[in-house]
Formats: C-alpha cells, structure tokens, sequence
C-alpha cells in the first residue's frame, strides 16, 4: 500500500540520452518518448537504477539499499520504493530576444497538478493553470524578458502573440522555488525561470519537443586508414541542457522477508524510507547513455512545500 509519496526534479546540465534502441528512421538512436502524446521521458525502470547506484556509492548504505530498493534476488520481497516515469515538464528553446525560453503548455501543468494531488503528503500547489487563447499565442508573465515590443514571441522561427497573464507568474514564482536547486549558483537560473517561462498551446509545444530536440551525428575513425570505419556513422537524439522534468515517487512500509530478517529500526515506516532517501542529498547523478563523452549529467532534488 503506497502511504507516502513525493516528486522527483531532474534538471539537465549537459545533453541528455535516455535511449530507446535503434530506429530505421531519421534518427539512428532516438530518445524514449510516450506513446500517446510523442512527449520526451524517462522510463521508470531506468531511473529507479540510477537512484539505487547513486546509494550504494556508499557502502554505509548497503543494508538500507536492500530494503529501500529490493534485494538483489528479487524473489525474496520486493522494496519499499516505487519510481515512476519522468515526465516532461519543462523544454528550452531558442527565442529571438532573451537567448532562450523555457515552454511548458497546458496539458503538461494539468498532469503535474494531477500527480501532485495524487501523491500522498504533498499539498496541492496554488497556482492555476494558464491557457493560451489562440493557437498562435502564448501566455507570459508581465514582465517578460523574452516578449519584443510587448507583442510577440519569436521561439526557432515561429512568432506567437504574447498575453501577459498573472498566472504565469505565479506559475514561475512556484517553478522557481519548488523545482530548481536551493544553491546560491542557481540564483541566475531562478530569475532566468520566472522571467522566461512561455506557456504554449498543447499542440505547438508537442511539435517543440519532437521536433527540436539535439540531433547529434557520431563517427568511429578506422585507426589505420583515418576514414569512418564501416557502418561507423550514426545519429543520435539528445534532450537538450537545461531541459526539467519530474518522477513521482511513493513508498509503503518496508516488507519482510520469508526468513525473518527485519529492516534497521530507524526504517520502518514509508516516511522512514523517504526520509532516508532524501537525507542522501543526490546531489548530480548520470542519466541514460554517452557518460563517457559528458552526455547525461542532470542535478535532482526532491519536491520542497511551499511556505505560508
């Protein structure tokens, strides 16, 4: 039974690979992606991988992996620790005025609502979603450092009518707060979020990130002849830096095993197991593929409450 839960936040620092396989299509080596809406993700599986490995950096923490994560012999019980996919939430792209803006569009924030009321311990957030009234416009907060003269928008090569709306401020504000990290060299990025957020139409922020994501071509060099070796030319999808999105996450008390072994006593209830994972203070951890070329660096935190 999940009795407590809270969300994920993954901040892409470097282009971010969370593979699919192969594709016999323009793309060698696609980024996973939903399949009912085309939207960028991380798989569940993947990212409870990376948590654990993340733990178990420590050998201090070897017994309260097991119990947390589940032993290595799944059969034995499972763990107390439920990942769920991340989910887009924030995409950057480039804009004409203010390098980038960072989009969002209705249906992602109603999903976030949703997850966020779902998720036991949290406390639903205050703001309300802003809603473009046209499918070439766009919402932005009144003081916009990405708006030309005070009428559009310019993201890639599409202009979009800009409504200053207050919910998009708000919206930031609470952005800013919740899903960046705390740190004093994060305090550019938090004034970057709120004063460059776009809250796009459902449909022109589904094309942004099918369609404008890193496409990055890769080569082997044959050693002797210093050509590209034989079918050594490929293509591969990256979600670009400063790319967020979230993962829910729930835990239910730890489970027993059938031999009578017992978690530690201070790991016995799920906000026990949220409590100590939170407690590790991730900090950076490496997420999908091309580690050994800088791909995939991204700095998590856990939801923080708002404060009254």
């Amino acid at each position: 039974m999940i009795e407590k839960g809270t969300l994920l936040y993954i901040y892409a620092e470097t282009p971010l690979h969370p593979g699919s396989g192969s594709e016999l299509g323009t793309i060698d080596l696609p980024v996973q992606r939903e399949r009912h809406t085309g939207f960028p993700m991380i798989q569940g599986s993947g990212l409870k991988g990376v948590l654990r490995e993340a733990a178990e950096s420590n050998p201090n923490n070897k017994e309260y992996v097991k119990w947390v994560f589940g032993p290595e012999e799944a059969a034995d019980h499972a763990g107390a620790l439920s990942v769920g996919d991340a989910r887009i939430l924030l995409f950057p792209v480039r804009s004409l005025k203010g390098i980038f803006a960072w989009i969002t569009c209705p249906m992602v924030l109603n999903r976030l609502q949703r997850d966020l009321s779902a998720t036991p311990g949290i406390t639903a957030p205050s703001w309300q979603v802003p809603a473009p009234a046209a499918e070439n416009g766009c919402c932005v907060q009144p003081k916009s450092d990405v708006v030309i003269d005070s009428k559009n928008v310019v993201l890639e090569e599409y202009t979009f009518e800009a409504r200053s709306d207050p919910y998009v401020d708000s919206l930031g504000n609470w952005l800013a707060k919740t899903v960046l990290p705390e740190g004093s060299e994060y305090k550019f990025w938090r004034g970057k979020l709120q004063n460059s957020l776009v809250v796009l139409p459902d449909d022109a922020f589904a094309d942004f990130v099918k369609y404008h994501t890193m496409v990055i071509t890769r080569t082997r060099i044959d050693d002797v002849k210093k050509t590209v070796a034989q079918g050594a030319l490929w293509t591969e999808e990256h979600l670009p830096p400063e790319t967020i999105l979230y993962a829910p996450l729930f835990a239910s008390k730890p489970r027993y095993d059938g031999n009578g072994a017992k978690p530690p006593e201070n790991l016995n209830s799920a906000k026990d197991v949220l409590g100590w994972l939170t407690a590790l203070n991730l900090g950076y951890v490496r997420l999908g593929g091309d580690e050994t070329v800088g791909r995939g660096l991204a700095r998590v935190t856990f939801h923080k409450e708002e404060k009254k």
